[in-house]
């Protein structure tokens, strides 16, 4: 046997930030906001499907297993950075950290959207979520929860075509885009759908409405998960993302803490 040598426990305190840990963890519920990705998924029309290899193998008697993906920046639960749709703007290696956790607003429409696929969010939501709330925190990270992220993984439900090809989804409007931007003074979106704008615009062509939101330097998540977990107010939102120099999109890991009740 092997002696170990007997220490006495220091009776230093605990460091500051780690008791802030164990009473976060203590005190709160952590929701994954991220959707698993594959192929086969829902994506963008104009994109390629994923990819995989294995290159290494341990059922071909590698000693290891190591995938390789194929895929576009935007694939899956995925970051927006402005230079996305903004040639020059700020890559996902020059977001800050400190850009990835905020507090979490959840404008909720899934009872319209059951009713109306092209609903949209209107100022009145807004100020009924802040005569419930308060104002919208300064730099908060604002989700658009509509239901839509229940039709994951299949792609024809998230499309959801008429016959005439035109798609039926919800999104963001022009009017709570610019005052969340412009008047709240937001930090970031969010939302189930595949783009920040309804399906009725994309199919035509417009994205006017994720145009807007990176030509302000801000950025989004797109195709959010189980927002319906997660309270609408007095949440915090993590998201982050590898770090690929002058990367214009990415698969993201988001989720919230929040308190059980």
């Amino acid at each position: 046997m092997t002696a170990h040598p007997v220490t006495t426990p220091s009776t230093a305190p605990e460091p500051p930030l780690w008791a802030l840990h164990r009473e976060l963890i203590g005190k709160t519920v952590r929701t994954d906001l991220t959707h698993a990705f594959h192929p086969g998924q829902p994506h963008f029309p104009a994109f390629p499907d994923e990819k995989r290899e294995m290159p290494f193998d341990m059922s071909r008697g590698d000693g290891f297993n190591v995938h390789l993906y194929t895929i576009v920046g935007q694939w899956g639960t995925h970051v927006d950075p402005p230079v996305h749709f903004v040639d020059g703007a700020r890559p996902l290696d020059e977001i800050p950290v400190d850009e990835m956790i905020l507090p979490l607003v959840v404008l909720d429409i899934t009872e319209r959207v059951e009713a109306d696929p092209d609903a949209v969010p209107t100022l009145a939501d807004v100020a009924a979520w802040e005569a419930r709330n308060g104002r919208v925190p300064q730099g908060a990270f604002v989700a658009l929860r509509t239901g839509w992220g229940r039709r994951w993984p299949d792609p024809a439900a998230m499309a959801n075509k008429d016959a005439a090809g035109v798609s039926h989804y919800p999104g963001w409007s022009a009017e709570v885009l610019t005052y969340l931007f412009e008047e709240a003074g937001v930090t970031a979106i969010g939302h189930e759908q595949t783009d920040t704008d309804p399906g009725l615009a994309t199919s035509a062509g417009d994205f006017g409405l994720e145009s807007y939101v990176l030509e302000r330097d801000r950025w989004q998540i797109e195709l959010m998960a189980d927002l319906d977990r997660v309270p609408e107010a007095g949440a915090l939102i993590v998201a982050t993302w590898p770090k690929p120099q002058g990367g214009s999109g990415f698969p993201a890991r988001v989720f919230a803490l929040h308190h059980a009740d």
